[in-house]
């Protein structure tokens, strides 16, 4: 994604809203894995991991 993000928050609405709007299949659900683990980092306030996280479930629903 090469919108700029002003928050984590933000960055995972978007991730989120294209993973709503995906097939169902194995992008989806590899997309699933990296988002959980993007809120769990985003709970543990480690904004680096959440980001990197995100990026990897817009990588895997490309």
């Amino acid at each position: 994604m090469s919108k700029e993000f002003t928050s984590t928050a933000d960055k995972m609405k978007s991730v989120k809203t294209a993973w709503d709007m995906a097939p169902s299949g194995p992008k989806k659900d590899a997309a699933l894995t990296h988002y959980q683990a993007a809120q769990t980092a985003q709970t543990a306030k480690n904004d680096a991991e959440c980001i990197k996280c995100l990026d990897a479930a817009s990588y895997a629903l490309a």
